[in-house]
């Protein structure tokens, strides 16, 4: 079977990682996992939309736990950003990504002529829309003492 981070990918992930943590001098918790093990989980769950108390041990992971650890660390390093703009740009080079289905829109595309600032929208006057509970209601008999008002 064909491993979940082949080497070649391995070369290009672990120089953006950080160091493998380890015990403080007064002790703490001993590092069993290593950083490609942790990826290896993390990646298995991001695949498969597993949770992460779902990884399985047989995997040699480490626990859901751990990854998640690593996961929200690396997060928080910026580590995820890298290594896509890392595989975007090796992809475009090797001619890999089809671009014909890229799109863009103006959310990401800078506006013409270097402006900075959104075009003023125009406000639109409130138009009050009938209400779906008042076209299902039936209409109602008038009241008696209604009744006697009008005569």
């Amino acid at each position: 079977m064909k491993p979940l981070v082949s080497d070649a990918l391995w070369e290009k992930v672990a120089p953006l990682l950080p160091p493998e943590p380890k015990p403080g001098k007064k002790g703490g918790r001993k590092v069993t996992v290593s950083n490609r093990q942790a990826f290896t989980g993390i990646l298995f769950v991001l695949r498969t939309a597993l949770a992460w108390q779902m990884l399985p041990l047989e995997m040699n992971c480490g626990s859901g736990s751990t990854c998640w650890r690593r996961f929200n660390a690396w997060t928080k390093r910026g580590v995820w950003k890298r290594l896509h703009k890392l595989l975007l740009r090796e992809l475009s080079w090797a001619g890999e990504i089809d671009w014909s289905r890229a799109a863009l829109d103006s959310s990401t595309v800078a506006a013409k002529k270097g402006a900075t600032t959104s075009a003023r929208i125009q406000r639109i006057k409130a138009a009050r829309a009938a209400s779906a509970l008042l076209w299902s209601t039936p209409p109602a008999f008038p009241s008696p003492s209604a009744s006697r008002r009008r005569t």
